[in-house]
This record gives structure tokens, sequence and C-alpha cells, in this order.
């Protein structure tokens, strides 16, 4: 199928999917599937093109626009909405990089790695984190070494977290340097493929909510990894495009998490009106304008830094807007969710209704990068005139 490139349609089609998912969703969260199948429906509905280039046959979508696309998703089924981001975040660079002239290697890795997204509907996914120091850079243990006839780089190390992990086609792993010091910042990407040898998974973690990200820890035993599988062709980047452009690593997910505040608020809206008298009650009524206030603010919010990523990508402007989202998406969804416990009472609890679901998911939000303390740490630095754009000003 031809993938939409207006909003609206964008939107359409991002319901239309969700209604499908989001049935789904409860067998995944009790561990009686292993989620894979909402993968299978996201790849069918070419949704993962949304931020390819319409040139080279995507949506094109801006990082704002993907936002609201995301946040239509986590509204049906979080889980398979946050599973989502994680390939874009390893697309999103590519995305980036439109209509910039890059080096021969970097457009021919381009390339492929867009191809596979449009025609080979493969799905990416991103394995940065590791134990005890999360998705920061600075410090990597996972290594990377070029083979002695070096047509390879071979790759050492355990992930943390993989989300994905075995529904994925290919895993854009950050490594650093075998001969860098033991803090080293310079940390590379790598493409490697899910039956590429060396690669294993272990067990799906059991988390009290997200079973359905499939999220599991990964080991690379001497993998090889070809040249051409070098991320954009350049070593020891990407702490440099994570210090200037950091939305994709710590606030990606963001649209999702305002998905799930929506279902939230939707589910105690439906359950406070299937009774009249409860409907009316002016108390019932100013403890859904108080979830609503909330809502509209954290959305609000979120628009205007996606929107705001789209026009000033970099900016240091920007850049603080994300982090401001994250961290307000963050205390909003766990707010409304004791709004929802004090409204719908045992429904809220009764593992039969969504919401218990949805209340359980609103607290993930802290889990995942940046923290709530690292997004105000950012946003005070950005107050006080700290320069963002040096990575030494913050712990990467």
């Amino acid at each position: 199928m031809t993938l939409p490139t207006q909003l609206d349609d964008l939107l359409k089609l991002a319901a239309e999917t969700g209604e499908r998912l989001a049935p789904l969703a409860a067998d995944t969260d009790a561990g009686r599937d292993d989620g894979h199948e909402t993968y299978r429906i996201l790849r069918e509905s070419g949704l993962l093109a949304l931020l390819v280039p319409r040139e080279a046959g995507g949506a094109g979508l801006g990082f704002g626009d993907y936002w609201r696309v995301l946040a239509e998703l986590g509204a049906h089924n979080g889980a398979a909405a946050l599973g989502f981001n994680m390939h874009h975040v390893v697309i999103g660079a590519l995305a980036d990089a439109a209509g910039t002239r890059l080096p021969p290697a970097a457009e021919t890795f381009r390339a492929w790695m867009l191809d596979e997204v449009v025609n080979g509907r493969k799905l990416f996914a991103s394995a940065t984190s590791e134990a005890g120091r999360g998705a920061k850079l600075r410090g990597m243990q996972t290594r990377y070494r070029l083979s002695g006839d070096g047509t390879h780089y071979i790759l050492s190390g355990k992930k943390s977290f993989v989300s994905l992990a075995g529904a994925a086609d290919y895993y854009v792993v950050a490594a650093a340097a075998d001969n860098g010091a033991e803090d080293t910042g310079e940390a590379s990407h790598f493409v490697v493929a899910a039956d590429d040898p060396g690669v294993s998974f272990g067990s799906v973690q059991h988390m009290s909510a997200m079973y359905g990200t499939s999220t599991a820890p990964m080991t690379l035993d001497e993998v090889p990894v070809p040249r051409s599988r070098l991320y954009l062709g350049v070593e020891g980047m990407s702490l440099f495009k994570v210090v200037r452009e950091p939305h994709w690593m710590v606030a990606g997910y963001t649209g999702a998490y305002l998905g799930i505040a929506e279902a939230v608020f939707r589910h105690t809206v439906d359950h406070v009106t299937a009774s009249a008298a409860r409907a009316a009650s002016p108390v019932v009524q100013q403890e859904l304008g108080r979830m609503s206030a909330r809502l509209r603010a954290a959305r609000a919010l979120v628009h205007e830094a996606g929107d705001h990523v789209t026009a000033e990508r970099g900016s240091v402007e920007a850049n603080a807007m994300v982090h401001a989202a994250k961290y307000v998406v963050g205390e909003v969804g766990p707010q409304l969710a004791q709004d929802a416990l004090r409204l719908c009472g045992s429904a809220a609890v009764s593992r039969s209704h969504p919401l218990e679901r949805l209340i359980r998911e609103t607290q993930f939000a802290h889990v995942m990068p940046a923290k709530p303390q690292e997004c105000l740490e950012y946003l005070g630095k950005a107050a006080v005139g700290v320069n963002l754009h040096d990575a030494r000003a913050f712990a990467w």
C-alpha cells in the first residue's frame, strides 16, 4: 500500500491501525502471548515509513506531527506505541539528514536502510542501555574493533532492556572503540541483524507493565558486522549528535505516554457517563474538569515542543522544550491515574477493565530516559545560560 502524506490521513490510518491493536493489549499484558502480532500489524500498515522522506517512498513526517501520530497509537495500545517508537528512534537520524549533502558512504548507508524500511517492511530497534548505566553513551562497556582483514567490525558486550527483542529485523547497537578510554563518550552505532552470528537474547523482562515492548537483554559475542553497516559511515559521532539534537534519545516516546494519558481520561469519562446520576454531579464534573485541564496543558506543550523541533531542530529552545514536555507528561499521567482511581473505584483496579492496565503503564514514563531529575537539570542549566551544546555540560 502507498502511505498517505497528509497528516489528517495519517492520523486516520493510525486510528484504524490502533483499533486493530487495542484488542491485543490485554492478552499481551497478561503474558498470554509475546506481542509480536502487534508488530506484524504495524509492518502491514506501512506506518514504519512515517519519517522516511517522500522521495524515498515514505510520508516525510516532521517530529511534531510524528508525536501526534504516536499519541493516537498510544491511546489504543501503549506498549505497541513504545515499541513502534523504538523503530523511529533509529530512523529519526536518517530522516533528520534529509536534504543534507552526505559523504558517499553515508548516502549509500542511508539509501540502503530507508529501502529496507519502505520496500522490505523491516523493523529496526535500538540497543544502547547497559546494566548499571542506563542509556548513557559515556562509559559504554560494549566494545568494537576492526577485523584483521579490515572488512568487518567485531562487536562484543551485553545490552540490557532492548525493546523489540526477537521482533525486530535489525538492532542499532551503540559501542565504544576497543582502544578507547574507559570513560570515553566517543561511541559509534552499528546495524546488527537479528540473525548475525554471535547475537542472542535472554528472556523477556517480567515487568509490572509494558510486556508488549518485548524487552530483553542482548548478548553480542564477537559479532562480525560489515563496514557498510557502520551507522552513516562515521565512527565516534554519536555523542556529538545526542548533545546537539537530543530529541530522539530523551523524548521520542513522549507522544506514546501522552496517548496513554488520553486513554486514561477517555475511559474515566466513559465509566462516569454510564451513570446519569454520577455524570450530573457537580463534584464529579469538577474532578473531570481538573483531569481535562491537566491533559489539555500537557497536550499543548507536547504539540508546541514537537513543532519547535520541526522548525528549529538542535536549538537550545527546542531541546529545552522536549525536556519540558517529557517531564510534564511524566507528571500528568500518574496524576490522571490517581484521579481515575478516585472516580472509578473498583473498575480502576479490576484486571477486566483497561483502566487497571493503563494506570500501571502511566508510571513507566518516569523510568524511561531522560529521568525527571535529568529533565529538570537540563531546563535549569538552560535557564542560567550553560552552553548545552558542550558535551561536558551534561552527563550523557
